[in-house]
């Protein structure tokens, strides 16, 4: 059996939506239970839905098209590349967003910084990730536990899982898109980040670059090394102060 074609509507559905239910339930629980911190209990709480429900969106795709579980689907497009050209890309790719880290990121902070203000005197300090005065009072094992487990699920597993479901199931499902379906999948990508509101501009910039460059060389592994570059240094300019 052949797969569904993702609609722009579908494509919003099977992101946005289950983002924002998995968001609200990271703030609806971290109301109640701040054992541990605020971003440890994002993740632990991403873990056990949303990335659950994108693989298994990928695997159940996976069974309609092809008549069993797997992620083939996720590389429908796929064409053999070297793997130096592949780092080559990446890194290129990270050059980039560092660009538009230090041009386009400012001024969307500028823009916006208002109603980030008054979103985060809304929400208790606890849901700030940039308060990390707050974090450091928290017992050291737990601060420790928070440091491996970000690096683990941030530079690894989150942005692996999201590749392969935006730039490898979802970008290769829009065939009626053509080459404008890594720029849609780009934009819902950058919407599906709830808990990141205020950072739509740059996310669409250096994403949208990315899925294109792979969507036209045939290679998701390019926006995999690329997005596990971005979340690498944004970890470890994090976790040095979190635990200095």
């Amino acid at each position: 059996m052949k797969s569904q074609e993702i609609t722009i509507p579908k494509l919003f559905i099977l992101t946005v939506v289950p983002s924002a239910i998995s968001t609200a339930l990271y703030i609806a629980v971290g109301m109640v239970w701040q054992s541990v911190p605020s971003i440890t209990l994002f993740f632990i709480l991403s873990t056990l839905t949303l990335f659950i429900f994108e693989i298994s969106v990928i695997l159940l795709a996976n069974k309609r098209k092809y008549g069993n579980i797997g992620l083939k689907i996720a590389f429908s497009k796929y064409r053999k590349m070297d793997w130096w050209k592949i780092l080559l890309y990446g890194f290129v790719l990270f050059g980039f967003a560092g660009l538009m880290s230090i041009t386009i990121g400012p001024l969307e902070d500028m823009v916006f910084s208002k109603i980030s203000a008054r979103l985060y005197m809304t929400l208790p300090a606890y849901f700030n990730w940039n308060n990390l005065e707050l974090m450091k009072l928290y017992p050291k094992n737990i601060l420790v536990f928070t440091a491996v487990f970000y690096i683990i699920m941030n530079v690894l597993i989150l942005p692996i899982i999201e590749e392969i479901y935006f730039r490898g199931y979802l970008t290769g499902e829009m065939k009626n898109y053509g080459a404008a379906a890594p720029i849609w999948v780009s934009v819902a990508f950058s919407f599906y980040h709830w808990w990141l509101p205020f950072n739509n501009i740059f996310r669409i910039c250096i994403f949208s670059i990315a899925s294109i460059i792979a969507y036209k060389k045939e290679n998701i592994y390019i926006s995999i090394v690329f997005h596990c570059l971005c979340n690498l240094f944004s970890s470890i300019v994090f976790v040095i102060s979190l635990l200095s």
